[in-house]
């Protein structure tokens, strides 16, 4: 268990992320993140009120399935993240299996996580945070589309990628580098959104005790 809140996990992480790939390539990641944040949340996301689209979905060992197959008509939270290659997305999802998870057995809601990376990504993922919770593909983003948090990252930040090593490309299902935005949904049982939070500076995510409470207002509402 720990006791820090991802933001401070965050913080930590950058302090030696920063010294370890310099000043030029930090550069290019804060630039990054300040467009994003700039433009801000893009028109047509999915918000409370709205239905929750349905999408096919892969298991890590290959097989298909669907958001509303999954789903069933237990409450959900959905989070979408970007892969197993983005530290933040290890640090966030390694604290919700630590922190969020039994929190939300308690509630009898469960707790899925969805990428567009292949299986085998998904795979590591799982291994990067002991997850015990469902970790899907959602193969050429169509998942991700239909709740409108679709992007990519800047040519800029693509090429700084390719100087550490690795091209989002290359872990996608579809081989292209479109990724949603980090972003947490509270689904109902009927399927209807009940709480949504997009995060266009992918190295901010919405923290255990605000989704907690956004399922504990579901709860309350659905009595």
């Amino acid at each position: 268990m720990t006791d820090q809140t991802i933001a401070r996990q965050v913080d930590e992480f950058n302090e030696g992320f920063t010294a370890q790939i310099g000043p030029e390539l930090s550069a290019v990641f804060d630039g990054e993140q300040r467009d994003l944040r700039d433009a801000g949340v893009p028109d047509g996301v999915l918000t409370e009120g709205d239905t929750a689209p349905d999408a096919p979905l892969v298991t890590p060992t290959g097989a298909t399935t669907s958001l509303a197959e999954v789903r069933g008509t237990t409450p959900t939270v959905l989070v979408f993240y970007r892969g197993a290659w983005c530290p933040y997305c290890n640090i966030t999802l390694r604290t919700y299996q630590q922190e969020l998870l039994p929190a939300l057995q308690e509630r009898g809601v469960q707790l899925v996580a969805v990428s567009p990376q292949t299986p085998e990504g998904a795979e590591q993922s799982i291994a990067n945070g002991e997850l015990a919770f469902p970790v899907l593909t959602d193969l050429e983003n169509v998942l991700a589309g239909r709740f409108g948090i679709v992007t990519e990252p800047s040519a800029a930040a693509r090429g700084a990628h390719t100087q550490l090593g690795f091209d989002v490309a290359d872990s996608n299902a579809d081989a292209t580098a479109a990724i949603p935005f980090p972003s947490v949904f509270v689904i109902d049982a009927g399927g209807t959104v009940r709480f949504a939070d997009v995060h266009v500076d992918y190295t901010t995510r919405t923290e255990v005790a605000t989704v907690v409470a956004a399922v504990d207002d579901l709860l309350v509402a659905s009595r």
